[in-house]
């Protein structure tokens, strides 16, 4: 009895590393991504399902692959999520809300006449930025609360455990790359800045669509009205701040 369970432990685990990766064009799940013949001859595997190759990505340049994923491409992104080993969303999200917290500590400058060099003004505009990269990190998680409530009332059966979570958050905080574009915008700053930065939140949010259609395999409608009630929620918490004086 208690090999026949071990047996079955490890054969369930075999299993489940057997099926890590993706197929990037039917998302069906996929043994593996090629096979390795030695001297330096590798074969892609071909999907069982829709008889494409499993991932052509593995043998793209990595700028192509960005480009691809800029474009907003489902296969990219499904490269990424799926068949790669990326670990930096948390880095990239805090890079990203310290892009945003500068971006608008920068316009609180602007709108702010004093110019006094004292050191207590210096060090009340240092706290500004700890404000507003604080502000700005509430504003994103009530975004990313409200479309997980959206998604687990919508879907629930999509959502059932854990790592489906943390896949969608891994997901949601990798698409938000399009916020590191905020740095050159407000750098080379000209007349049509406000209609750049209005260009590169509807990116982020287009991104974010994406992320949640290819983690979830969902239609185009559901993300965006997940997106939605997540922007509902967000500006819910502005005027929150608003309404207790503060500049955001």
């Amino acid at each position: 009895g208690l090999e026949e369970l071990t047996g079955a432990c490890v054969l369930s685990c075999a299993m489940a590393a057997l099926s890590a990766y993706r197929c990037i064009e039917c998302n069906r799940e996929a043994t593996e991504l090629y096979r390795d013949y030695r001297r330096g001859v590798l074969r892609i595997s071909i999907c069982k399902s829709c008889q494409k190759p499993v991932d052509k990505y593995i043998e793209y340049d990595p700028v192509i692959i960005l480009i691809n994923a800029v474009l907003c491409k489902a296969q990219a992104y499904r490269h990424i999520l799926f068949n790669t080993k990326i670990n930096i969303h948390g880095k990239l999200c805090i890079f990203c809300l310290l892009c945003e917290a500068y971006l608008r500590w920068l316009q609180l400058q602007d709108s702010s006449q004093n110019t006094d060099p004292d050191d207590l003004i210096r060090y009340a505009k240092e706290w500004d930025f700890y404000r507003m990269f604080g502000i700005a990190s509430l504003e994103q998680t009530s975004f990313f609360i409200g479309i997980f409530i959206t998604l687990w009332w919508m879907t629930p059966e999509m959502l059932k455990r854990k790592s489906d979570f943390i896949l969608l958050l891994k997901a949601l905080l990798l698409s938000t790359y399009g916020k590191l574009l905020l740095i050159p915008a407000v750098i080379w700053e000209h007349d049509y800045t406000p209609l750049c930065l209005a260009f590169i939140k509807v990116f982020v949010l287009i991104s974010n669509s994406q992320a949640i259609r290819v983690t979830l395999n969902l239609n185009r409608i559901l993300p965006w009205f997940a997106i939605f009630f997540g922007l509902i929620l967000e500006n819910g918490v502005v005027c929150l701040f608003q309404k207790m004086g503060w500049d955001v």
